[in-house]
């Protein structure tokens, strides 16, 4: 009896990083702490955790063949990096700027985080990968046409980074005076032709091309081909040279390409973090297709830290059900790739924030490594 109940306590206290991460495709580094970890048929979770600036939860469910979202928390002496990256065309591009757009950030900042040096790491990364299909056109031409939107955040000392490409989210929950109540504060910028001040912007950019923005089925998109107006890769938008055979038809453009059509410029806002602020939640579009900020902050701020991902995650897949007049128990059982029929890949991370930690510029030790699975 006694050594059973020592085997269910070394269960319950095995280090955070250890054990079903081997079956969860998860890469975990250096890291103590308590979480529940998980899988519910596509769903991937990690309940809750523990970063430098306080604690996480961390939730993905797959709905195409091959799943195109990526994501990553890193914690350690240069602060908080969180980054979603939602491909579109495959898997590549969100899985290549998983790899480096950490690697580059930490060579340019070596210790001091400005927004000059989060854009220089987006733009090597996307040099990166602008070689990386040049070197495969001959083979894998349809590289050209693999993206990914990007969403990173930054927690250095004091102040909050935020630096976007495409229509991934992060919105802040915000405790309101004594009241009790949470307001939800978006603080990322979108870049979708969906949205008319993006449309703006483009044929501000392109006053000669009246075709680039284009309403086709009652969804705005550059050119009649990618919703998203800026990314890394979709390369065949951004040199004439990728626009070309052997990429299929349906990308290549009918005029001569005399300047790039997207870009991987990233909008970034810098945010002093105050002690109203609670929590911020980062996700992929697939979450903001079916839940409204306000609705977002709501769930975290009325439930248990615990499972806060994964509850976002449920609720966005209950209501993408609900349009589609089926049931979220009869959604489980579709499978992935058809799936996508009824909702996109979701990545949801939520940062609670530690005010105490974070006024003491308190370095972690040791780091936080997370990416989330490869595949369910």
């Amino acid at each position: 009896m006694l050594q059973a109940l020592m085997n269910l306590l070394s269960l319950c206290f095995r280090p955070f990083g250890q054990g079903s991460s081997r079956n969860s495709g998860t890469k975990f580094q250096s890291f103590v702490g308590i979480s529940k970890e998980g899988k519910d048929g596509l769903l991937w979770y990690r309940d809750i955790g523990r970063y430098g600036s306080g604690e996480f939860s961390m939730a993905v469910v797959q709905a195409n063949q091959v799943l195109e979202d990526q994501s990553q928390i890193e914690s350690g002496p240069f602060g908080t990096f969180v980054g979603v990256y939602d491909g579109h065309g495959g898997p590549e591009a969100a899985r290549f700027v998983c790899d480096h757009l950490f690697r580059h950030f930490q060579a340019e900042t070596q210790g001091v985080v400005t927004s000059e040096t989060i854009q220089r790491a987006f733009c090597l990364t996307e040099e990166g990968f602008t070689n990386f299909v040049s070197e495969l056109w001959s083979t894998r031409p349809q590289m050209a046409t693999v993206g990914s939107c990007c969403l990173v955040g930054v927690i250095c000392q004091q102040t909050l980074f935020v630096a976007n490409l495409g229509d991934s989210r992060v919105v802040l929950g915000k405790k309101v005076g004594n009241t009790g109540g949470i307001a939800a504060i978006q603080l990322s910028t979108e870049h979708n032709a969906n949205l008319e001040a993006i449309r703006h912007e483009l044929k501000d950019l392109h006053p000669n091309d009246s075709q680039i923005a284009v309403l086709k089925r009652g969804v705005w998109k550059v050119k009649g081909i990618i919703q998203v107006s800026r990314s890394i890769g979709d390369v065949y938008m951004k040199h004439a040279r990728f626009n070309r055979e052997p990429i299929d038809a349906k990308f290549r453009l009918p005029e001569p390409m005399d300047m790039p059509i997207l870009s991987a410029n990233p909008t970034i806002l810098s945010h002093p973090l105050d002690p109203n602020d609670s929590f911020l939640v980062f996700a992929s579009d697939g979450l903001w297709e079916h839940l409204s900020n306000e609705k977002v902050v709501d769930i975290v701020h009325s439930n248990p830290r615990a499972g806060s991902a994964r509850r976002l995650v449920k609720a966005a897949l209950q209501e993408a059900a609900r349009k589609r007049e089926t049931r979220y128990s009869d959604l489980q059982k579709i499978d992935k790739k058809v799936r996508r029929h009824f909702h996109d890949d979701i990545t949801v991370i939520v940062l609670f924030l530690n005010h105490d930690l974070i006024s003491k510029g308190a370095v972690q030790t040791p780091p936080v490594s997370i990416r989330s699975a490869l595949e369910h």
